[in-house]
């Protein structure tokens, strides 16, 4: 053991001692690690309503953000928290806020796309969890001992289960306390940290439905008769999903969201459209929705092969569709269309002057069929 720690000693001096005169070496610190990250603010103006926070505007809050998506407007910090003031400042800020992502990391950095997970409500402060918040999850085996004298974690990793901070925390703080504000002005109050402006595929295909139909996606309800692609926009993906027949023989589809004590919701869709829909919440019957509620609206199909469908297509030719046919020509079938008989393609004779036409019988058409190609 001695021998080998003399062996990289030596080795150790003889680098040293290699390196040219006047050689340089660099150190990485704080400085040179945060150069780059911009620490510039601009507060909001958004004009705040009066009046407190009611019940019924904390319970719209949470269910119109949580789990809303966003971009991040600037680097931000791992395991910690960072405060807001409403049309104010940020804290901590500038060189601050520089030490705080070289002391704790990030997880986000800007133009990345982060979630709100999480929202709890202070008199005077909205907090607002980011990607999972500050706080690694509990785990209650790590606090377990077994047998005589502690037991020593660092030999059972299984128990920690790499659990660590995934997010941060956003404290929103309000002078005078929380006002009853609506789910876009709480956005528009953390844009300097989170863009939530930016449409994702699902809104933007809710901005060309029917007004009703939007506000209920705006809202996470779902309407009987709606399609998957609606469900989708306004529930987002579901935990499970149930494949069964009826007794009369209908295959149908159950999305399943939520799990108990929550309000679960059970939505079944028979093709691709909803036929019935079932809240279960906590103490209360259960309520069945199975009459359609779209109003007979029908969204527009999809555009397949350059026509919507074969009836359109069918519609078109005998409207009178493009043809190659010249003006006045009357086709040899008037009942067909490309001037095909019997599913054979005529080809015309060559015309030929009879003085030098030769004695032998004059060709016959050539004839022959598609399916035989």
């Amino acid at each position: 053991m001695a021998g080998m720690s003399r062996m990289i000693l030596d080795t150790a001096l003889a680098l040293a001692f290699a390196l040219p005169a006047g050689a340089q070496v660099f150190t990485v610190g704080e400085k040179t690690a945060t150069a780059d990250i911009d620490t510039s603010f601009r507060p909001t103006r958004v004009e705040l309503p009066d009046g407190k926070l009611s019940e019924r505007g904390r319970r719209e809050l949470v269910r119109e953000l949580e789990a809303e998506q966003g971009f991040a407007h600037r680097i931000l910090p791992l395991g910690t928290t960072v405060t807001l003031q409403a049309n104010g400042g940020l804290k901590p800020g500038g060189d601050d806020y520089r030490k705080l992502v070289y002391e704790k990391g990030s997880f986000a950095n800007i133009g990345d796309r982060v979630a709100v997970t999480g929202l709890e409500f202070k008199p005077d402060r909205i907090l607002v969890d980011l990607n999972g918040g500050p706080y690694a999850k509990h785990r209650f085996m790590r606090h377990i001992q077994i047998g005589i004298g502690p037991m020593d974690t660092s030999q059972h990793s299984n128990l920690n289960d790499g659990q660590t901070a995934t997010g941060c925390r956003v404290t929103l703080v309000f002078e005078g306390g929380v006002p009853e504000l609506s789910a876009p002005e709480v956005k528009s109050l953390l844009y300097p940290l989170v863009d939530f402006s930016v449409r994702s595929g699902p809104q933007a295909y809710a901005e060309t439905l029917p007004e009703p139909v939007k506000q209920a996606i705006a809202t996470h309800d779902v309407l009987v008769g709606m399609n998957r692609q609606m469900v989708l926009a306004s529930l987002g993906a579901p935990e499970s999903k149930v494949r069964e027949t009826t007794e009369d023989g209908t295959k149908y589809e159950e999305w399943i969201y939520g799990h108990q004590p929550q309000t679960m919701r059970f939505v079944r869709f028979v093709g691709d459209r909803v036929a019935l829909m079932k809240i279960a919440a906590m103490g209360k019957p259960m309520e069945i929705h199975d009459q359609d509620e779209m109003a007979a609206y029908q969204p527009p199909k999809a555009i397949k092969g350059g026509n919507v469908s074969g009836d359109v297509e069918e519609d078109a030719i005998k409207k009178g569709a493009p043809t190659l046919k010249r003006t006045g020509e009357v086709l040899p079938d008037a009942a067909s269309v490309d001037g095909a008989q019997n599913g054979k393609v005529q080809f015309p004779t060559e015309k030929k002057d009879p003085a030098t036409a030769p004695t032998t019988s004059a060709p016959q058409p050539q004839q022959f069929s598609p399916a035989s190609r």
